[in-house]
């Protein structure tokens, strides 16, 4: 490795093990402390409203204990069909390979891009919120939408999204969540590096076989079962 690449990987992160065309980004629940300091990033590098975010920390089985000898190990007591206990989870939009808000989107305004991120048109998007109901991870915002309005009339306002810190890509940098991660909990790449990096940690993929194939379709899902 030359000096060069040992400082670019400084700069962008142990969790940032390549950018652009094919990149993904997913978590590794194992290493997630629920700081929130990947919602602070992503607020002060976009300018995001405090009362919108485009990445949020969803806590499940708050409280609660791990089966035993797995506590510290959730993605294996899923796998073995035990309790992982309480599990912090990145949420955002993964810029899925088989992205069904894209499938769903009646004006082409969710398109997936050469560089395969999912991207959103602004002047085409009519806040019917069909992306809403399609995707499983709950990424598309609706920051203007007045519920009652959108219910009636489909007028939820523009949709909103992590966009994967494109801009930031195309100069060679990480998205801003994974780079400021303090325990590198979000991982980016493509489907072959993150499930080495999972599996090096001896962590593993949280998400089902169903989830895992619409973030990585079907060829690459099976990276992680091997």
């Amino acid at each position: 490795m030359s000096s060069n690449d040992s400082a670019r990987d400084q700069v962008l992160g142990q969790g940032v093990m390549s950018t652009g065309e094919g990149a993904r980004i997913f978590p590794d629940v194992e290493a997630c402390i629920d700081c929130g300091g990947c919602v602070v990033t992503c607020k002060r590098t976009w300018d995001i409203p405090r009362d919108e975010q485009r990445i949020s920390i969803s806590t499940m089985l708050e409280g609660q204990m791990g089966a035993e000898g797995l506590n510290a190990s959730s993605a294996v007591a899923l796998n073995q069909g035990q309790s992982p206990g309480e599990t912090a989870i990145p949420m955002q939009c993964y810029h899925c390979e088989e992205a069904p808000c894209v499938s769903v989107c009646p004006t082409d305004s969710l398109i997936k891009k050469e560089n395969e991120f999912v991207s959103v048109r602004d002047d085409l998007c009519i806040g019917c919120q069909y992306c809403l109901s399609a995707c499983p991870f709950g990424a598309p915002q609706f920051p203007d939408s007045n519920s009652t309005t959108a219910q009636l009339f489909g007028t939820g306002g523009t949709m909103d999204k992590c966009t994967m810190c494109e801009e930031r890509q195309d100069i060679g940098k990480g998205p801003a969540c994974a780079e400021e991660c303090a325990t590198d909990a979000l991982l980016v790449g493509d489907a072959g590096q993150i499930a080495n990096e999972l599996d090096k940690r001896g962590s593993g993929s949280f998400f089902n076989a169903e989830a895992m194939e619409i973030i990585f379709g079907a060829d690459g899902a099976e990276a992680f079962t091997q």
